[in-house]
């Protein structure tokens, strides 16, 4: 493909305070070099730390445009010499780290994250790395395979590859977001038994029917550290996935079980807060930084995915268009699961 073929994509501008989202017409498709493919992109999906970069609160450094969005998915429609992991029509999701590929993330795994480090995925056409990408099965529409690669790899390495899970298990899941809707789908198929929090009751009834063990309104519990004991007569959770932050990590502390962890993802609420350690050793519970995860969580979650057939919820789809739309309907905090922009 040419390099003077134009596209459409949407840029985060800097502004004096935050970014300003701006529609770029005409601008270049770049052909893939060596170990590279050009993807077409045909769906892209949100996280909660888009609208922080958008708004300003999450570090990218001194950069001026961000082409936004961690999350993509499309088909390849060129290839770069020496690739062979993917050929013209393949079906293709980006991974959120280009370079972190398999194990432990190293050094300089931060800067290959699009949608921060790097460019994003709100284009029509991107060229990445023919590694950072993985094969979608043929099962997955582009709005499912688009929604997975930063909620639930997220879900799927604090679940799977840094806690190990087991059938059993009680897990913990703070509201009805991306993360935490992937981390009870996959709770409930692996055997374990979910229990999920929110303050509207209408999402925990959603929640109670993908599979929720118990449902906790924290709006009007307040204490729901005390209701997780109750629920599990005393014991509290093996797994606690926090995503709220400051806010709500002493409640997740106070109800962790012995030999449990409590995975921290996210800040909603602000980051900090103090951690117990005397109560941490006398449980031997653990609290573990969890920063989406690898090119393999993704391949071995997709294959888990396949074998008990979990499709990602999507809460609204809006039109490339309504790019704006998304970021605005995501900020509110009201959907359930997952929000989706067709391309």
């Amino acid at each position: 493909m040419s390099t003077t073929k134009s596209q459409v994509r949407y840029q985060l501008v800097k502004q004096p305070e935050g970014y300003a989202l701006q529609r770029r017409d005409a601008e270049p498709v770049r052909a893939p070099g060596d170990g590279e493919v050009l993807l077409r992109v045909r769906a892209c999906s949100l996280n909660r730390r888009d609208v922080m970069v958008k708004k300003g609160f999450y570090p990218i450094g001194a950069k001026e445009t961000l082409v936004p969005l961690s999350d993509g998915a499309g088909e390849v429609v060129a290839v770069g010499r020496g690739v062979t992991r993917f050929k013209e029509g393949d079906r293709a999701a980006a991974i959120f780290f280009q370079n972190w590929l398999s194990g432990r993330p190293t050094a300089t795994t931060g800067t290959s994250a699009l949608g921060g480090a790097l460019d994003g995925m709100l284009a029509q056409y991107v060229t990445l790395r023919a590694d950072g990408l993985v094969p979608l099965p043929k099962e997955m529409s582009f709005d499912e395979a688009a929604s997975l690669p930063c909620a639930a790899v997220t879900a799927w390495h604090a679940l799977m590859t840094r806690g190990r899970m087991q059938a059993g298990d009680t897990v913990l899941l703070q509201g009805t977001g991306g993360v935490s809707i992937f981390g009870l789908q996959f709770a409930f198929a692996a055997g374990a038994h979910p229990v999920i929090t929110s303050s509207s009751d209408e999402k925990l009834l959603r929640a109670k029917a993908l599979g929720a063990a118990a449902t906790i309104n924290y709006k009007s519990t307040p204490e729901w550290s005390k209701a997780m004991l109750e629920v599990t007569n005393g014991l509290g959770a093996h797994h606690i996935l926090e995503v709220g932050g400051s806010g709500t990590l002493p409640q997740s502390l106070a109800c962790v079980a012995p030999g449990g962890n409590v995975a921290l993802i996210g800040g909603l609420s602000g980051f900090g807060g103090e951690i117990p350690v005397l109560s941490l050793i006398g449980r031997s519970a653990s609290v573990t930084g969890i920063f989406v995860g690898s090119r393999t969580d993704f391949e071995t979650m997709l294959q888990f995915m396949t074998r008990h057939a979990i499709r990602p919820v999507i809460d609204r789809r809006f039109a490339f268009d309504d790019a704006a739309a998304a970021f605005d309907y995501m900020d509110t905090g009201n959907h359930f699961g997952k929000l989706v922009i067709s391309v």
